[in-house]
């Protein structure tokens, strides 16, 4: 069963899916502006570099009318499972002081980001890279993006199968051609850097697979030339651990072991996606919704079916439409389940029962399993600079362990000896660490986008005003004798990369110091939260919140806030405007 590209969504493409076909894998017009001497990439250079993982932006602090803006790049690592080894971090610090604004900073999807990158030093950075074991390649773009699993090193529970699942999803969906021009561009061709597949399964059947599910074009034999229609993400996790935010995916695997610590099968889940756009009501979060079971011989050959199945069904000529979240949302599961049998040849069962799932992160000093120690450090919004990050930098040089970054924006030393852990702990007590699980109520588990003033997108302040409105609010649970902490999200504008359409309580920026408010998620990640006010002044937080939080506290003082908030219904609105 071969199969050609079905361009049915749409029977027009796009200006960028226009550009992604003239681009010659991705080098095109890169390559050529690459070469000259402006600080800057056209708008076509800028959208075939976002493949290579880099976004042109500037500081919005310091625009003038009339000047050049002062432009940088930020460049964002793609790092399966978030592990980083001890020399790709001790270079990615060295690179953010010399060539970058001297922050690191951890993302949502477990990778570090480099930002204020000149263009003139970009091809040196990439380059810095990948000769220490990382890579950029397909970390932004239409294309498969950074693989999440549990960072956690555990030596059982199923956590070993989740990691090397996400390691061999993030091989099997690597893009072919593009790895060649990535080469050609920022490490001058050198063959002796490309990342060999590791996955384990027969070549020669991948190989039949591969063809099987052909989109036509022998270089790119699964994306094609013009790649996906819009981003794609991937999770894998183990029941009952839901660190990766699994719902917000488009394919989210839960892996089911058998006692050995080998791989069962996995439930499967399709759909997921927050981005949406103020004013436009096509555009929408959505959670993913159960597939089914698929045994584990057969977890690759599906993922790849469905990649394949999007490339052929996603809507290329609107991309705000583009997602596969839409795709599910118009033709519904029960035509996603026909539609995957042409693709893929296996059964999908129903789901098997899983734990209840909880949103772990990992921090503190835990036992690895295998006698070996790792401890979770919280960094909030995951901005890793000054003195903490020099102090960082001299243990991994002293200690050499194994980096490891969460979802929630956090980092893990991992593989550390029994004997080095009394050490160890000194120094992070020196650096502001002395126990690590001791954060404040509300900042454990708080999440912001970067915003202003790098973000070109933004509409107003997120990072760099968390901490603060996290100080109001737990000044405000204090005053109303509450005790239990709310999960916070908040992002400058509705792109949704801090996924706050999760969070109990999230605020989205919709103007200068206003947002949206958004309630009744889940703690566990397991609902989506919906708007309730949308243009709140930041300065009415408190007096906006403070009936709710009061009748909260009064009624069901047992519940977490986003059951109670749900368990509203229409009165939550009345609630707000007392």
């Amino acid at each position: 069963m071969t199969l050609a590209p079905d361009r049915s969504a749409s029977t027009e493409q796009s200006k960028f899916e226009l550009l992604k076909a003239g681009s010659e894998h991705l080098r095109e017009p890169l390559a050529t502006e690459l070469e000259n001497e402006l600080p800057f990439f056209t708008d076509q250079a800028v959208q075939i570099l976002k493949f290579h993982g880099s976004y042109q932006q500037d500081n919005r602090d310091h625009r003038q009318k009339g000047q050049e803006k002062d432009w940088g790049m930020m460049l964002r690592l793609r790092s399966p499972g978030g592990r980083i080894p001890a020399q790709l971090y001790l270079a990615l610090d060295s690179l953010a002081d010399t060539y970058g604004n001297g922050s690191m900073r951890a993302t949502t999807r477990q990778a570090f980001q480099l930002h204020g990158i000149s263009k003139q030093e970009l091809r040196t950075v990439v380059g810095t890279i990948v000769r220490n074991m990382g890579s950029t390649l397909a970390a932004c773009g239409d294309i498969n993006r950074n693989v999440m699993a549990p960072p956690a090193p555990y030596a059982k529970s199923g956590y070993p199968v989740a990691r090397r699942l996400a390691n061999d999803i993030a091989d099997l969906l690597a893009p072919h051609a593009a790895a060649g021009a990535y080469l050609e561009l920022w490490v001058d061709g050198e063959k002796r850097y490309k990342i060999r597949p590791s996955i384990k399964a027969s070549k020669v059947r991948k190989q039949q697979h591969l063809e099987q599910l052909s989109s036509g074009d022998k270089e790119e034999p699964l994306y094609g030339s013009t790649y996906l229609p819009r981003k794609f993400k991937v999770a894998v996790t183990v029941p009952g651990d839901n660190s990766v935010d699994l719902l917000t995916q488009d394919v989210g695997l839960v892996a089911f072991t058998d006692l050995a610590g080998r791989l069962r099968g996995c439930n499967v889940y399709v759909g997921g996606g927050m981005g949406r756009t103020h004013n436009k009501e096509e555009t929408f979060a959505r959670t993913a919704d159960c597939l089914g079971y698929i045994k584990g011989s057969q977890v690759l050959d599906l993922v790849q079916a469905i990649v394949a199945l999007q490339r052929d069904h996603g809507d290329r000529a609107v991309r705000r439409h583009a997602r596969m979240k839409y795709l599910l949302h118009d033709r519904g599961i029960a035509w996603f389940r026909e539609e995957i049998g042409r693709y893929f040849d296996g059964p999908i069962a129903p789901p098997r029962k899983e734990a209840t799932p909880e949103l772990l992160d990992y921090l503190g000093w835990q036992p690895q399993g295998d006698g070996l120690w790792f401890v979770g450090l919280p960094l909030l919004s995951g901005r890793l600079e000054g003195d903490r990050k020099r102090g960082l930098r001299a243990l991994v040089e002293r200690y050499q362990p194994e980096i490891r970054l969460t979802a929630n924006q956090d980092l893990l030393l991992c593989n550390i000896g029994k004997d080095q852990r009394e050490e160890i702990s000194h120094l992070l007590t020196d650096l502001g660490w002395e126990d690590p699980t001791q954060t404040s109520l509300l900042s454990r588990h708080a999440i912001a986008c970067p915003a202003l003033p790098t973000c070109g997108l933004a509409i107003t302040e997120s990072e760099r005003i968390l901490p603060q409105v996290l100080s109001r609010l737990e000044t405000l649970l204090e005053q109303e004798g509450i005790e239990q902490p709310i999960l916070v999200r908040m992002t400058g504008c509705p792109n949704g990369c801090a996924r706050p359409y999760m969070a109990e309580l999230a605020l989205v920026g919709s103007g200068v110091d206003q947002y949206q408010l958004w309630l009744c998620g889940s703690n566990r990640l397991t609902r989506l939260a919906r708007p309730v006010m949308q243009r709140l002044p930041l300065a009415n937080l408190e007096s906006t919140l403070r009936p709710l939080l009061q009748q909260w506290q009064s009624r069901s003082p047992k519940l977490s806030f986003g059951d109670f908030c749900h368990g509203l219904g229409d009165e939550l609105e009345t609630l707000l405007q007392a």
